[in-house]
């Protein structure tokens, strides 16, 4: 894989001094339990938005049992998920969108290249292309593990009302 095909060349960074942990994270990202999908950030560029983080993909994940029988295969819909946590985080982490809480909002372009497995240290990589405050923002994203990018694409963010669906909660 060469640089020029990555986001960032992280190849220079130091994975076991991260920016950000997992409680860093939680300020930022709502998600908890099995469906916290980062380990850490490794890198943060706020002037270029530009972030690096990475997911630990261990033998107790939730899908192990089931995604596939005696063959585990990262589902991609989950490498989906930890790529949109890292581009929610930059956005939330600089305020680029200007809510309390990013959700989907559509994907585009995805391919998926490689199988991730348990043991793999998926390495994931965004940029913010356009934000729009209050209305979405669009972040182009890879995963990588070793020297293969591993998925690829471009994922839209929407504001999620959290204010108006706490009141329709307490209303039900």
């Amino acid at each position: 894989m060469a640089a020029k095909d990555l986001i960032f060349d992280f190849a220079t960074l130091d994975f076991d001094k991260p920016t950000a942990d997992i409680e860093t994270i939680r300020k930022y990202n709502p998600q908890r339990f099995e469906m916290e999908h980062l380990t850490a950030i490794v890198h943060e560029d706020p002037e270029n938005h530009i972030c690096v983080g990475y997911k630990d993909v261990t033998e107790d994940e939730f899908w192990i049992r089931g995604h596939m029988p005696g063959i585990p295969l990262m589902p991609g819909v989950i490498m989906l998920e930890a790529a949109a946590q890292l581009c929610s985080y930059l956005v939330q982490r600089y305020d680029l969108l200007g809510t309390k809480m990013v959700g989907f909002g559509g994907l585009e372009d995805v391919r998926f290249r490689d199988p991730v497995l348990p043991g793999d240290r998926l390495i994931l990589l965004c940029e913010l292309i356009k934000a729009r405050r209050m209305r979405m923002m669009i972040s182009r994203f890879q995963g990588v593990v070793g020297d293969k990018i591993v998925f690829e694409g471009k994922i839209k963010g929407i504001p999620i009302p959290v204010d108006a669906l706490e009141k329709l909660r307490e209303q039900r």
